[in-house]
């Protein structure tokens, strides 16, 4: 069992277990399926089309998009505060004829009026950093990765 230690302010820290978390989906209808977690998380995923779900394809991109906004968010709210917005858009088409998307761009909103032009390219330079050094899905995407698949068949 791994520990991590969370510490807020005014407080000690303390450690708390934690244990991998397990992910699945299970099939709920036609084209219908339930991503979950082991810690209670659900998504609806379906085709394009119905409503109420995620395509997979669109989960990519929102993991891309979450992924930069949790790697920026410290050197964000060190230097702007915990309450600033933030809004990360993602967009890419798909390549249907090779069924994979060729280009993600993500588009990060964030008020910086606060900030003269010197510290806004210092802070733009640090959050790029930080995303370039601990979005494993951005670095994932980026690199590439090996997907196995195997069967569990009940005979």
């Amino acid at each position: 069992m791994a520990e991590q230690t969370v510490t807020t302010a005014g407080a000690t820290a303390a450690p708390i277990a934690t244990e991998p978390t397990t992910l699945w989906v299970e099939r709920t209808g036609t084209r219908a399926y339930t991503g979950r977690s082991s810690r209670g998380a659900e998504v609806l995923i379906g085709s394009q089309g119905v409503a109420g779900v995620f395509t997979p394809g669109e989960l990519l991109k929102i993991a891309l998009a979450a992924c930069s906004g949790l790697s920026a968010d410290f050197p964000l709210s060190r230097k702007l505060g915990d309450n600033f917005d933030a809004t990360i858009r993602v967009s890419g088409d798909a390549d249907r004829e090779n069924e994979v998307y060729p280009q993600l761009d993500e588009v990060f909103e964030l008020d910086l009026s606060e900030l003269d032009d010197e510290a806004r390219e210092r802070l733009l330079v640090t959050v790029q950093r930080a995303i370039d050094k601990v979005c494993t899905v951005g670095r994932t995407l980026k690199a590439g990765s090996k997907v196995t698949l195997s069967f569990d068949i009940e005979a």
